[in-house]
C-alpha cells in the first residue's frame, strides 16, 4: 500500500529523506505529517502503515541531521519545528475520543494506538539523547523544546488507569515520561514544569498552551482526558510559580467545577483548592477573584454528595483567611468572619434533618474546624449546635463511630470557647453524655474495644469540662448516684458502668470557670 508519507524508492535502499539535504528531510516529514493528520479517523490499516513508515523514517535518519535547522536563513527553524508538529499530531492521534452519550465503550483501540505512539516517542527521545551527546548538533535543545510539551501531555494522558488505557499503554507512557525527565535533566515532574534553576523557565506555560484550546466551554468534554491532565499538572506546580499563571488556570478550574457531574465538580473543586493554597492572597483578592471562588464553592454546599461536600468544606476553610484579609484592609474587621458564619449556619441547617450516614460523617468531621475558626463567636450558633450535638450523640454510627467521636470533640471545643453560656445547658448536656455512656456500655455490635474506650474517654473529658464550666453542678447532680449506689438509675446494670459511681472523684475539687 503506497502512502503519501512514503518514499517512491524501495525500502532496502537509502531514502532521500535520510541521505539528502535537510530541506528534503523536512519535505518527507511534512508529507508524513499531512498523511497522519488526514488519516486520524481513517481505516486502521492506513493508520498503522503511517506509523510504521514514520518509525522507519526516524530509524533511518541520523540524530544530528534530524535536528538540523533550516538553511533558508531563518535561524534554527525547519526540522525542530516540524518535529514538534509531528509530536502534536501523534498526541492528538492517540487521545481518547469523546465519551458517548449512551454510555457505550468509545475507547476501544485507544490503548493500542497509544502504545504505538509511545514507542515512536521513545525513538524520538532516543534521537534527542544521542544528539545531546554530539557536539556537532547544538539544535537538539530547540528540537526538545518543541517535543517536550506534546510528549508530556501524551504521557500524562495514558500513564494512569483510565477507561482508555491498558497495562501495556500505561507502561509505555511511564517510560516516555521517565525518559523525557532524563533527557531534560529534571529530577521530578515539578522540576520539569517549573524549572530546575533560575535560568530554566520550565514547561508549564507550554503545556497550558497545548491544553488551552481543549479547555473552553464548547470543547472541554470532547477529550475526556484533558480534565485529568490539567488537574494532575496543576497539582504539581506550587507557589511561587503558580501565581503568574493564575489567569490561565482559574477559568478552566471554575468551568470544570461547574459541571453537572459530581466527579467533575470534585475535580474542579480540588483544582480551586490547590489555587487557593498556592496563590498569594493579594492576587486572589485582585479583580474580586476570591469572592467569585467563595460563591462558586458556597453553591456546592446544597448538593447532597458527601465527597463533594468534603472537598468544598476543606477549600472554604483555606479561603476564609483570604476573605478576612479583604475586610481587614477595608477597615471592617468586625465583619471579618461573616463568610464563616454563613457557611456554618448552612451546615447546621443541613445537619439537623440529615439521616444519611455518609453525609452525617462528613459534616461532623469538619465541624470542629469551624468551631476553632470562630472561637468565642461560636456563641452565635450555640442554640443550633446544642440541637445537633444532642441529636448526633444519640445515633449509632457504625463500628468506627467517627461521627460521635467528632461530635464529642466539637462539644469540648464549644464548652472551652463559650463556657459562660454552658451553665444553663448543664441538664440537657449531662443527660446526653450519660445516655451515650449507657449506649456504649451496653453495645454488643461490631464496635471494637478501642473505639469504645475512645468514646468513653471523650465522654469523660466532656463531663469533667462540663463540671468546670458549671461550677461543679455536674458533680452535685451525680452525688446522689454515688451516695446511694444507684447507678442503675442511669444504666439499669451497675456492673456495666461501675466507674460512674467514682466519676465525681475524677472532677476534683476545682470549681469556677474554664
Amino acid at each position: 500500500m503506497k502512502l503519501d508519507g512514503a518514499e517512491e524508492k524501495p525500502r532496502d535502499g537509502p531514502s532521500p529523506a535520510a541521505e539528502g539535504s535537510p530541506p528534503s528531510l523536512e519535505h518527507a516529514f511534512s508529507k508524513m505529517l499531512h498523511g497522519l493528520s488526514r488519516q486520524e479517523s481513517g481505516p486502521g490499516d492506513a493508520r498503522n502503515a503511517i506509523l510504521k513508515d514514520l518509525g522507519a523514517l526516524l530509524e533511518a535518519t541520523e540524530s544530528d541531521r534530524l535536528f538540523e535547522g533550516s538553511r533558508s536563513g531563518e535561524s534554527l527553524r525547519g526540522m525542530p519545528e516540524i518535529l514538534g508538529q509531528v509530536a502534536k499530531a501523534l498526541e492528538t492521534f492517540a487521545a481518547p475520543p469523546k465519551e458517548k452519550v449512551d454510555g457505550g465503550d468509545g475507547h476501544s483501540g485507544v490503548a493500542e494506538k497509544a502504545t504505538e505512539v509511545g514507542l515512536l516517542f521513545l525513538k524520538l527521545l532516543g534521537k534527542v539523547a544521542t544528539a545531546k551527546r554530539s557536539p556537532a548538533c547544538p539544535a537538539w535543545k530547540t528540537g526538545l523544546r518543541h517535543l517536550a510539551g506534546p510528549m508530556y501531555v501524551f504521557a500524562t494522558t495514558h500513564r494512569s488507569e483510565r477507561p482508555w488505557t491498558s497495562p501495556r499503554s500505561q507502561h509505555v507512557a511511564d517510560e516516555v515520561l521517565s525518559l523525557l525527565l532524563g533527557v531534560t535533566e529534571c529530577s521530578s515532574v515539578a522540576g520539569f514544569l517549573c524549572g530546575e534553576n533560575e535560568d530554566d523557565r520550565g514547561s508549564f506555560a507550554a503545556v497550558l498552551g497545548l491544553l488551552k484550546p481543549h479547555l473552553n466551554k464548547e470543547s472541554w468534554k470532547n477529550n475526556p482526558a484533558v480534565k485529568h491532565v490539567f488537574s494532575w499538572t496543576l497539582q504539581q506546580v506550587t507557589q511561587p510559580w503558580l501565581s503568574q499563571h493564575l489567569e490561565k488556570i482559574l477559568p478552566p478550574s471554575l468551568l470544570i467545577s461547574d459541571d453537572y457531574q459530581t466527579e467533575n465538580k470534585i475535580l474542579g473543586v480540588q483544582c480551586l483548592h490547590h489555587i487557593v493554597v498556592n496563590v498569594p492572597a493579594a492576587d486572589l483578592l485582585q479583580y474580586n477573584r476570591a469572592q467569585v471562588l467563595y460563591h462558586a464553592l458556597f453553591n456546592h454546599l446544597y448538593m447532597p454528595e458527601h465527597d463533594l461536600i468534603q472537598a468544598v468544606l476543606l477549600c472554604l476553610l483555606d479561603l476564609f483567611p483570604v476573605l478576612e484579609k479583604a475586610l481587614h484592609w477595608k477597615g471592617d474587621a468586625a465583619r471579618a468572619t461573616t463568610h464563616c458564619h454563613d457557611v456554618l449556619q448552612l451546615i447546621l441547617t443541613h445537619m439537623e434533618p440529615e439521616h444519611r450516614l455518609l453525609l452525617r460523617r462528613t459534616y461532623a468531621r469538619n465541624l470542629p474546624a469551624f468551631v476553632k475558626k470562630l472561637g468565642i463567636l461560636t456563641v452565635r450558633h450555640l442554640k443550633r449546635l446544642e440541637k445537633v450535638i444532642i441529636g448526633y450523640l444519640e445515633v449509632y454510627d457504625g463500628p468506627e463511630e467517627e461521627t460521635r467521636l467528632k461530635i464529642l470533640e466539637t462539644l469540648k471545643l464549644v464548652m472551652q470557647y463559650t463556657w459562660p453560656r454552658i451553665s444553663c445547658r448543664v441538664v440537657v448536656l449531662l443527660k446526653a453524655l450519660l445516655k451515650l455512656i449507657c449506649d456504649v456500655a451496653r453495645d454488643t455490635s461490631l464496635t471494637t474495644e478501642a473505639t469504645k474506650s475512645a468514646l468513653l474517654q471523650e465522654a469523660t473529658d466532656c463531663l469533667i469540662l462540663l463540671d468546670h464550666c458549671s461550677e461543679g453542678q455536674v458533680k452535685v447532680r451525680l452525688e446522689p448516684a454515688s451516695r446511694f449506689q444507684s447507678a442503675s438509675l442511669f444504666l439499669g446494670n451497675p456492673s456495666d458502668c461501675h466507674w460512674l459511681l467514682v466519676c465525681p472523684a475524677k472532677f476534683g475539687p476545682q470549681r469556677g470557670g474554664c
